[in-house]
């Protein structure tokens, strides 16, 4: 899965090299004149934009994605040579954080467009006839990447939708579901099986007919992202809309996912940052027993683990995305699952520290004559970043088979880091030999649990390595103060996974859960009600009318 030059992979094999990570003499935040001015362009109209009234209507207003459109938001990553703006990925990434942080569905509608949908696909594998056929269409246009169905969930291999070759085209019958840009999407990416080939990509403008789309879902959080089950009847493809060969499209898919795999780590940075502003005035202007809440001990532990988290995901983001000498797919990979557990405590911790009013809704407060903060929002948001491209769970199963398990650690080499944070560059050092250990150690009858404590591991020294390099890098002489708040905790995060790693609970874990699936424990579930509706557990979406809509000044 990756090569041997990346960070990541290092770590695993037992060595920490922080060497390899390169960045930029003097401050490395500023970016080109171009970029930046594309930046301050797209800040400009974000802070704008009514975040609460895309959530109280679950509805992104057309005339915000066509100045998204107009400020060329949907071709950051396309190149000049296509009508693109072919701007950097880290542009990409922090612009990405500009929108999330105006609202998330912002962000997924241009992540879904430029990361997954049709951009990065054709980027990777498409012929220079489809570059100069889609990309230009793809500035203005909206694309989305159809892979999912009901049966599918992680495992690809149980795609159902079929691409039988006829008369020189391709003849799709399935249905997708859960596509994020699926109801306003004018071209999209399906992966359908091809007969005695495997799983192949196509290129299917949404206007084809035999495409509809029939149902938009609602979930927990990302109101306002439009996301839809399609289905193909009979739908014709000419075969040059194939992408790759016959067979490889979870190949373009993965090469595709890969290279923007920091579009989620981009977003939780987005949202630990909000929260860290929100933490900090909130725990200085609200006062019990006598004194600011920031002052009590208590409090003081969940600001410090905001700071420090906010500026680890910033420092995966900025160190990781400038790497272009390295096969930084593992890191990338780790920084997806890292960030998206770390998202999800960080807003759970913001809810906590706002006490009630972390529970109403920003709506309520602001009736109240209160400062609407959205900080349950941030919670039902952060939420989908677990699960979906890839959940933790599968994440860490997909990793664990890039361990090294045959070898031991190397020879311990001595650390010559100097400065504030070169005592947990020495830790990682160590750890790191005791994780290649560890990992030389596994048996066959290790299960995920165990292996998934190893790929935690590594995320969490991978982190810190990119915090310390990022903290040393930054101009601000108190940059190591949150980087070493970050350090501490989560050298204290490594220690207790080790500790698991031989003193947890799996074996007895997997009896009682082996007595759940054969209802030993149903006694267990009476006295309560299930309000759950009626229908099976997993069905394809029923038939219904075509709901696809058309934003604004689309040319389509």
């Amino acid at each position: 899965m990756s090569g041997p030059d990346g960070v990541a992979a290092h770590l695993f094999r037992g060595e920490s090299r922080p060497d390899l990570l390169r960045m930029p003499d003097g401050d490395p935040r500023p970016l080109s004149r171009p970029e930046e001015l594309f930046l301050a362009r797209l800040r400009s109209f974000c802070a704008g934009i009514d975040s609460a009234g895309i959530e109280r209507d679950d509805h992104v207003p057309d005339e915000v994605v066509d100045e998204l459109r107009d400020l060329g938001a949907l071709a950051i990553r396309i190149p000049v040579e296509y009508g693109g703006l072919g701007l950097s990925d880290l542009c990409y990434y922090r612009a990405l954080m500009v929108v999330c942080s105006a609202h998330p569905a912002l962000g997924e509608l241009l992540a879904a467009h430029q990361t997954i949908g049709l951009v990065q696909p054709l980027l990777v594998a498409g012929t220079e006839q489809q570059k100069r056929k889609y990309l230009p269409r793809c500035v203005r246009e909206i694309s989305a990447f159809a892979l999912t169905e009901a049966e599918v969930g992680n495992d690809p291999f149980r795609v159902r939708t079929t691409a039988v070759p006829h008369a020189g085209s391709y003849v799709l019958n399935g249905v997708k579901l859960w596509i994020t840009n699926g109801v306003v999407a004018d071209l999209l990416v399906v992966l359908a099986l091809v007969p005695d080939k495997g799983i192949t990509a196509f290129v299917v403008e949404s206007a084809t007919a035999g495409v509809t789309v029939e149902h938009r879902s609602s979930f927990l959080g990302l109101r306002g992202v439009e996301n839809g089950s399609i289905r193909l009847r009979d739908v014709v493809v000419p075969a040059e809309n194939l992408i790759g060969a016959e067979g490889a499209g979870l190949d373009v898919a993965l090469e595709a996912q890969h290279t923007g795999r920091l579009s989620l780590p981009a977003a939780c940075a987005a949202k630990a940052k909000w929260a860290l502003g929100v933490g900090r005035q909130w725990a200085a202007v609200r006062e019990q027993w006598d004194r600011p809440i920031g002052g009590h001990d208590a409090v003081a532990g969940k600001l410090a683990f905001l700071a420090g988290t906010a500026f680890a995901l910033e420092a995966l983001v900025e160190v990781t995305a400038r790497q272009q000498h390295l096969d930084t797919r593992l890191d990338a990979e780790l920084a997806k699952l890292f960030a998206t557990e770390k998202a999800w405590q960080v807003a759970d911790e913001l809810v906590q520290l706002r006490g009630g009013r972390g529970y109403e809704t920003a709506d309520s407060a602001a009736e109240r004559g209160e400062r609407g903060v959205p900080a349950e929002q941030a919670l039902r948001d952060t939420r989908i970043g677990r699960i979906f491209d890839g959940s933790s769970e599968v994440l860490r199963v997909f990793l664990a088979q890039a361990l090294p398990f045959s070898g031991s650690a190397p020879d311990a080499v001595p650390i010559t880091a100097s400065g504030p944070l070169a005592d947990y560059l020495r830790f990682v050092d160590g750890a790191a030999r005791r994780l290649a250990d560890e990992i030389g150690a596994v048996d066959e009858a290790a299960g995920q649990r165990h292996l998934g404590r190893l790929v935690d591991i590594g995320a969490e020294l991978y982190a810190m390595v990119v915090t310390c390099v990022y903290a040393e890098a930054l101009p601000e002489d108190n940059a190591h103060e949150p980087a070493s708040a970050f350090c501490g905790q989560a050298r204290g995060r490594v220690a207790h996974l080790f500790e698991q790693l031989t003193r947890n609970n799996d074996a007895g874990d997997r009896e009682v859960a082996t007595g759940v699936l054969a209802g030993r424990y149903r006694w267990l579930e009476d006295g309560v009600l299930d309000p759950s509706a009626d229908g099976p557990w997993i069905a394809e979406p029923v038939e219904g009318k075509d709901i696809r809509r058309t934003i604004g000044r689309n040319p389509r």
